[in-house]
């Protein structure tokens, strides 16, 4: 019995210190109970998509084939309709209104120095976090890029993504705006574009052996300017009949309150050009329409490499996807090009959930939902403690109940400018106080603006809870690193 005593308090010990010198991120890394996180992000991909409807002229057959395999939130918003701000929101899970962070030269980590980002957070637990592409931020080589978030990671080359870039511009408007306002066929070999280099990443870490749980971020570049693609894709688009083309109302700004035209004004060059331009070529607006749509093909393409090679590999059946566009795009809806507006086109974006054995497949949610969710959604999928410093919601009622309450979506662009998504209202907000009002239930191009009539009243206010009481103040801009090149080749 004494031996019995002393080979059992022997192995009592034994077992404490082993387990004492095994910290709860080791036990999590050796844990085959946590799944597998693939996160890919696309930057400027709008809902004028297959996705979306089948009658919708921009072919995704990738996303399509998704959402089949899982849940798509048909009214998902971006939390601000700009590349920076919205990558900081939902990688952080923070609103920019809280934050001050409204701009693409917002210094995003000098404000949140201690925030840990979703793949820092998944790190913490013993994840392996690797990736490629845009996932911050992409501007000044990779300025905005968080290297604490990742252990490997393949950045986009150089200033422009698709480096060396043509001596000329593609589309002839040497006069309008940057090397990034073109489009065209370019490369001339699809392999050397940024978004296939990204796509071959992800395919060999998929193709190796992992010992612990990874999280894979893969940002796809596409469709943003320019809009480039292989000759093949933009042929796809160039039909004898030509483009189909945005539907445009050229007194659309007749009834915008001074908030909104205040607003837009810094970007409303982006759609002059195009005016101009096309005084001179009336096809310049066609061409580009064309360069979007091909390019943002050629971006689902690259996502189905992705999700080919995961389902080739042995963790298909434990990994858990979320596919998103950062924010929305104008094409001229509204006379506007570009993003940067409190509009549904600007921030309504395509938002898919795989989670084998969790949730389930070919469901579609119409709750509006905005990207906030992202990051505690995952927490409760992965089963990891939750985080209490999240301004999201996670989305786990409604994958149980598609029908649940849940808050309205929320957009912010600068300070003090709102927007308010419900299944069938869109309200604005801007700094000044005045307002926009849209019924979706029939004026989905947002053509009449609602917000002065009295009958109405009653339904603004309701919608008018939900805006922030009060804006942080603009965080700081990046100051622009000295070291910045501009490589160009021939075309």
């Amino acid at each position: 019995m004494t031996r019995r005593i002393l080979l059992f308090l022997f192995l009592a010990v034994h077992l404490s210190i082993g387990y004492a010198r095994q910290t709860p991120t080791q036990s999590i890394a050796h844990s085959n109970s946590r799944p597998n996180v693939l996160f890919i992000t696309i930057d400027d991909m709008n809902d004028w998509i297959s996705l979306f409807d089948p009658a919708n002229p921009i072919r995704t057959p990738n996303l399509e084939k998704l959402a089949k395999r899982g849940v798509f939130f048909s009214r998902a918003y971006a939390s601000s309709p700009s590349c920076n701000p919205s990558r900081a929101s939902f990688l952080t899970g923070t609103r920019p209104h809280k934050t001050g962070i409204y701009g693409n030269k917002s210094d995003w980590r000098a404000a949140l120095p201690k925030a840990e980002t979703i793949q820092q957070y998944f790190m913490k637990n013993g994840y392996y976090s690797a990736g490629a592409g845009k996932i911050f931020h992409h501007h000044w080589d990779g300025a905005f890029h968080d290297n604490a978030s990742f252990d490997d990671f393949q950045p986009m080359p150089d200033i422009y993504p698709d480096a060396p870039m043509p001596t000329k511009k593609l589309n002839g408007l040497e006069w309008w705006g940057t090397k990034n306002s073109d489009w065209g066929a370019w490369p001339l070999k699809a392999q050397d574009a940024v978004d296939y280099k990204t796509a071959s990443y992800a395919e060999s870490f998929l193709s190796k052996t992992h010992d612990r749980p990874f999280f894979l971020s893969i940002g796809i570049f596409r469709p943003h300017m320019p809009f480039f693609s292989p000759a093949e894709n933009i042929a796809q688009y160039q039909k004898t009949a030509g483009p189909v083309m945005p539907a445009v109302k050229k007194d659309d700004w007749n009834d915008l309150p001074s908030g909104a035209t205040k607003l837009m004004e810094e970007n409303k060059w982006f759609w002059q050009g195009i005016e101009k331009a096309m005084t001179e070529d009336p096809k310049t607006w066609q061409t580009m329409v064309t360069g979007y749509q091909a390019a943002a093909t050629f971006a689902d393409q690259q996502i189905g490499r992705v999700l080919d090679a995961l389902e080739k590999s042995p963790y298909q059946n434990k990994t858990i996807i979320v596919l998103l566009s950062d924010h929305g795009y104008h094409l001229g809806e509204k006379q506007h090009l570009e993003k940067f507006a409190l509009w549904e086109k600007t921030t309504h974006i395509p938002f898919i959930w795989v989670a084998p054995g969790q949730i389930a497949a070919g469901t579609t949610i119409d709750k509006p939902v905005d990207l906030t969710s992202v990051y505690p959604t995952l927490i409760d999928l992965c089963r990891l403690q939750k985080k209490n410093d999240l301004d999201g919601l996670s989305l786990m009622p409604l994958f149980k109940n598609p029908k649940a309450d849940f808050p309205p979506a929320l957009m912010t662009y600068m300070k003090g400018n709102h927007a308010i998504r419900t299944e069938r209202w869109r309200y604005i907000q801007y700094e000044d106080g005045t307002e926009e009002l849209y019924d979706h239930s029939g004026d989905r191009n947002e053509w009449t603006n609602l917000a002065g009539k009295k009958e109405l009243q009653q339904i603004k206010q309701g919608l008018k809870k939900y805006i922030p009481k009060e804006s942080a103040e603009p965080v700081k801009d990046m100051i622009r690193p000295k070291n910045t090149s501009n490589k160009v080749a021939k075309p």
